[in-house]
């Protein structure tokens, strides 16, 4: 089997988004279902770039679950290793539009989502370890089996620490996947404290570390971007990825290389998926030997066309569209 260029694992599901903005999701009369999932979209938006991709996951024996294999391979993604759970559904995931800023989401993900039902000694680890980019991310740590499986494949990668691309950590801070909220048992600073013991074993594994500020906050305690970018880089990590919103990016290596780019201004529909595409040009442009300032310039204009459209998996773009808006 040839090697894959980008391998991601995590969340697989359906994404039910109104097809209606600025309307309750009591008041909506009409939805569209769009292939869904952070780890999942990393995979198209790279397949969409033009890379080898292929999905680590697990869905439900159900409808839902044929859907988003059907869905993967649409997208010239492989879907091999994502297998059926028989015990519980595929997730779906509501949204509501509210532009420029406020996309609320739910997950139906109880009484547990499949994607967390992946097994260690189900992993095809030299598949793992062979691509050139292997992607994780923080639910997938959440909940066991995914918590040691996740370490398993990234345990896995240390073999090739010096010669693959990277192995990048998606920080992918989600509070009520880790206990906390109205119907969980943990405040939602214990659910970070529990997090952030995890997350810090899983950093002395990854070579690349993204996240928003908020993200960055659980795993480092810090919030300040430069310092949050500084402590990715001391736990393991040799480039730091600092998302900033409306300031941009900011990128630093251990070997003192930095970027600080601005975000790419586009009239938002739906920002939800911006940080998929934002993951799948970090991989794109890694593989392509970019170096920095070019990969996060990129990378922030193919969120901001996703940012500028309704879905998130079917909404990623070519080369061309993220040029296009590059140009001006």
């Amino acid at each position: 089997m040839a090697k894959h260029e980008v391998v991601t694992m995590g969340r697989i599901g359906v994404d039910i988004y109104p097809l209606q903005t600025g309307v309750p999701l009591q008041r909506v009369e009409t939805f569209g279902k769009f292939l869904g999932g952070s780890a999942t979209n990393v995979a198209v938006a790279a397949a969409r770039l033009g890379r080898t991709t292929a999905v680590v996951s697990r869905t439900g024996d159900d409808p839902f679950g044929t859907y988003c294999h059907e869905a993967l391979r649409d997208f010239g993604v492989d879907d091999r290793w994502v297998t059926p759970v028989r015990r519980y559904p595929t997730p779906v995931t509501f949204c509501e539009i509210f532009p420029p800023d406020d996309f609320p989401l739910y997950f139906y993900r109880r009484p547990k989502a499949p994607d967390l039902e992946i097994h260690p000694e189900e992993l095809d680890l030299d598949g793992i370890a062979a691509a050139d980019i292997f992607w994780m991310t923080g639910t997938g740590l959440s909940e066991e089996p995914s918590r040691t499986a996740t370490l398993a494949a990234l345990a896995a990668r240390d073999a090739v620490r010096g010669t693959a691309v990277a192995t990048v950590f998606d920080l992918d801070w989600r509070p009520m996947f880790w206990g906390a909220g109205p119907d969980g048992t943990l405040t939602e600073d214990e659910a970070k404290e529990a997090a952030r013991t995890v997350y810090r074993e899983a950093l002395a594994h990854a070579t690349v570390a993204v996240g928003n500020v908020d993200e960055c906050e659980v795993a480092t305690g810090t919030r300040e971007p430069r310092a949050c970018a500084e402590a990715l880089l001391e736990s393991g990590a040799e480039l730091a990825v600092v998302k900033q919103g409306p300031k941009g990016v900011l990128a630093m290596r251990r070997d003192g290389t930095a970027a600080e780019v601005p975000p790419r201004p586009v009239e938002v529909v739906n920002g939800l998926g911006a940080g998929d595409a934002f993951g799948g040009s970090l991989c794109h442009g890694l593989l392509a030997g970019w170096d920095l300032e070019r990969t996060m310039r990129f990378a922030n204009a193919a969120g901001a066309l996703v940012a500028s459209r309704l879905a998130c998996s079917s909404a990623m773009p070519r080369p061309d569209e993220v040029e296009e808006l590059l140009r001006g």
